[in-house]
């Protein structure tokens, strides 16, 4: 049994951050009722790499927080739609949703309105900025929270920065933190039996992905030094180009470092590595640089890899990431899972799922991401609507 079998979600988010998040509670067994207008699906349901998966409304972009869970098409601007969603509130657990600003109070549905429906709901807001301050209703992006929080200038070299994160890490990082909070708070109302309204600002998310770089501002009043590829004072610590491919060496430690030095058989410097203070670890710096340059050339990134390990110096080849799922450590794992295909449509057979596994009831995927309003007569029945009803409800734009 999965821990959040028997609870129920109802997801009002669209792009990433939001479905990461129920996407996390999805996998690790809640009912997430994705809803989402008749007219303006998800936008992300039609983007990806696949053109004939975004013509289908089922884009890699969409599927890949979204497999898990009921899809319900619903018009929460029309009174009828707003009271079939209340219906759902009241059986429901936790509510997550990432309308700009203050949107969702408008429509008569904040945390407030519902907690009269439902009053041990947990509801979650997420938002680019938090529900609170001076830009409280201004829209965001991943991108656009990069350059604010000030991850942006903090990646590059000194030629190139400010340059941004290519993947959408605030995003995820965002939905983690806001399925952490959820999980926390359902713990909470196991002991307290009340309800839960949480906060969660993707500034908040970018800075806590930055932890020592925002404590590191904070005691010295000043931005970071771009770091590129390499640290400013640790020669162990950086990417070096060797006979065949990058290598990224992770000798942090006086003694990871000195065991660097040892696998090139430069024992005297290895001697004095382990001899001098962390504090001045940095004064042979260039030299250092130089000679661990000279002597990866003389081998391939893939052999140093194995050899750097061996010896428990941590160490990766540069991959490209669908060299990285391929590997068979990454296939030992539970990561990448097998969701089978939704039908008539061409998807990919596999989806990243959970960055961990329990001894019993490990996150899983149990349905294909949903096809727009897949699921809407099924969970309109289990509210007790008629068939005749839902007809109704379909030709007037209810659902």
């Amino acid at each position: 049994m999965r821990p959040f079998e028997n609870i129920r979600v109802l997801d009002l988010t669209h792009v990433f951050a939001g479905p990461f998040c129920t996407y996390q509670l999805a996998v690790m067994g809640a009912d997430v009722i994705k809803i989402e207008s008749p007219f303006e699906p998800d936008m992300m349901r039609c983007e990806g790499a696949i053109s004939e998966t975004n013509d289908s409304l089922l884009g890699t972009h969409f599927m890949s927080q979204n497999a898990g869970k009921r899809s319900l098409t619903l018009n929460l601007q029309d009174e009828s739609g707003k009271n079939i969603f209340k219906r759902l509130v009241l059986g429901a657990d936790v509510l997550v949703q990432n309308f700009c600003g203050d949107a969702i109070e408008r429509l008569g549905l904040g945390s407030d309105d519902l907690a009269k429906v439902n009053p041990g709901l947990i509801f979650c807001s997420i938002t680019g900025f938090g529900l609170t301050g001076p830009k409280a209703n201004h829209p965001a992006y991943d991108t656009v929270i990069q350059a604010f929080s000030g991850l942006m200038s903090a990646n590059g070299t000194k030629k190139t920065q400010p340059v941004r994160v290519g993947p959408a890490v605030v995003d995820y990082g965002t939905g983690v933190q806001a399925a952490m909070a959820i999980c926390a708070a359902l713990y909470q109302r196991e002991k307290t039996g009340r309800g839960q309204n949480i906060d969660v600002s993707m500034l908040d998310a970018a800075l806590m992905l930055m932890c020592s770089t925002t404590t590191d501002a904070l005691a010295t009043g000043q931005a970071p030094r771009v770091q590129g590829n390499a640290h400013p004072f640790y020669a162990g610590y950086a990417t070096y180009p060797t006979a065949e491919g990058l290598l990224m060496v992770g000798a942090w430690t006086n003694r990871q470092l000195s065991q660097l030095f040892r696998a090139f058989n430069e024992h005297e410097r290895a001697d004095e590595i382990e001899r001098t203070p962390r504090r001045l670890i940095g004064k042979y710096f260039k030299t250092d640089t130089a000679t661990i340059g000279q002597y990866l050339l003389r081998k391939t990134a893939d052999e140093w890899e194995a050899i750097l390990n061996e010896l428990q110096i941590p160490a990766a080849r540069v991959r490209t990431i669908d060299e990285a799922i391929n590997h068979p450590q990454i296939i030992s794992r539970q990561v990448i899972q097998s969701i089978g295909h939704s039908d008539n449509t061409v998807t990919p057979g596999d989806l990243p799922v959970a960055a961990f596994m329990y001894s019993h009831g490990s996150p899983e995927v149990r349905m294909p991401p949903p096809r727009h309003g897949q699921h809407t007569d099924e969970i309109l029945d289990e509210l007790g609507v008629s068939k005749k009803e839902i007809e109704k409800f379909r030709q007037t734009g209810v659902v």
